[in-house]
């Protein structure tokens, strides 16, 4: 079976905002840069990124491409099989678990619609998007 896929990339700020992104198919390194740019347009000052070992993540177009921002950019590879590191997980924990809990949209433009009204409603929550930064035993 050939499934039709949506994937995402985001981000979360401590101070507090959420970024996402929604990809069709496979997210590939080329969307990474195209989201980590974007973060770089919006967000002033040094950008510290922690992220997993997607290899996306780790692929020679990626660190190649984000070398240029070095001045403004760190990133950090989290450990393998540590989500509870990762405040972004609360994102998705709390997308899956209370925004999106119990939806079951009949196509991906639905779910698309869904989950961008989801986020549009976390925005308006900055305590929410601050608790997945406390749940996390890092200190930002």
């Amino acid at each position: 079976m050939n499934w039709p896929k949506l994937s995402a990339i985001s981000a979360v700020t401590p101070n507090p905002h959420a970024y996402l992104r929604l990809v069709p198919g496979t997210i590939r390194s080329a969307e990474v840069i195209a989201f980590v740019r974007h973060l770089l347009r919006r967000i002033p000052g040094t950008l510290f990124l922690f992220w997993d070992g997607m290899n996306t993540h780790r692929s020679k177009k990626t660190r190649a491409a984000l070398r240029e921002h070095r001045p403004r950019l760190r990133v950090y590879r989290l450990p393998a099989y540590a989500p509870e590191l990762n405040p972004d997980e609360g994102l998705w924990g709390w997308m899956k678990h209370y925004a999106l809990a119990g939806q079951c949209p009949p196509d991906l433009e639905r779910l698309e619609h869904s989950i961008r009204l989801a986020l549009r409603r976390l925005r308006r929550r900055p305590q929410v998007i601050r608790s997945f930064f406390h749940r996390c035993p890092l200190s930002f």
